[in-house]
């Protein structure tokens, strides 16, 4: 399936679903393995769904079995692996072929994911309500909100310049992001998220208030440099990526003199979480 996407992680009682959503057609895929983990409750979703797939077509169910395309997403080892996903729709039918109390509760759940990414695309000042929302519930400061959202607002930028551009998604926005993290940070993406001990974790959600401003500040600088030397493709927006990257590293090396600490921290807000629970 190649029509553009836009990632994100949905939960269901404190269970991961992964998703995708299809610009193309306007509705989320979501990976049937993690749904038939919440059905079953079972740790074996995978062979589950090989039989039940089985069953299905023994059935003459080959429809419903057909609408579940395989995709690359995240597995919990961190790497692209490909599963199967469906829409809402085929969902529902699948449901009904799992004997489960869970049925309609994740109907009901999916119904309203469905709404709200209607109500985000009239309305995105929801998306951006329900965001700050679910940071305020981990506990985050209003500063440290208002730095997130800040720096994902000119992360879109950043990235609409790369789609209009010639810059393909995915690889070639992860080899530019990691391009400017290692110039203005002196780590690559991987190895930042090394330093944080973070395995599957968004490197952003766990960047301290210094690190999430230089991040912007990169990104920023990239941007506008790239906006003026008009560059396009994977090559040519290479050299503005560095060039971003160093103006933001030279400020971070400033403030470091200044101040006599640095800026790139092994903290996590993991760490942060366990010592809040341990003090109460």
């Amino acid at each position: 399936m190649k029509n553009k996407k836009t990632k994100n992680l949905a939960i269901f009682e404190g269970r991961k679903v992964r998703r995708v959503w299809n610009e193309k057609e306007e509705k989320w895929l979501f990976a049937v393995v993690d749904i038939i983990a919440i059905l079953t409750e079972s740790s074996n979703s995978q062979v589950y769904w090989r039989v039940l797939k089985k069953r299905l077509i023994d059935e003459g169910s080959n429809e419903t079995v057909t609408k579940c395309n395989g995709l690359k997403m995240a597995a919990p080892d961190g790497k692209m692996r490909e599963t199967d996903v469906a829409d809402t729709e085929t969902l529902f039918r699948l449901i009904q072929s799992v004997p489960s109390k869970k049925a309609e509760p994740i109907k009901l759940w999916l119904a309203k994911i469905g709404y709200e990414r209607v109500q985000e695309m009239s309305d995105p000042e929801k998306a951006l309500n329900r965001s700050r929302d679910y940071w305020q519930k981990m506990g985050r400061s209003k500063t440290w909100i208002q730095q997130r959202m800040m720096g994902q607002e000119i992360r879109n930028k950043l990235t609409d310049y790369w789609k209009n551009n010639e810059v393909s998604e995915k690889e070639e926005y992860a080899i530019l992001t990691n391009i400017i993290h290692q110039e203005w940070s002196d780590l690559s993406v991987k190895e930042h998220k090394n330093l944080k001990k973070l395995k599957t974790q968004n490197l952003r959600d766990h960047m301290s208030d210094a690190e999430l401003v230089f991040t912007a500040l990169a990104e920023l600088s990239t941007r506008q440099i790239a906006e003026t030397m008009e560059v396009k493709g994977l090559k040519e927006n290479k050299i503005p990526a560095k060039k971003g990257g160093r103006i933001a590293k030279n400020a971070r090396l400033e403030l470091e003199k200044k101040t006599g600490k640095k800026v790139v921290t092994g903290k996590n807000f993991l760490l942060q979480l366990k010592t809040k629970k341990r003090i109460g």
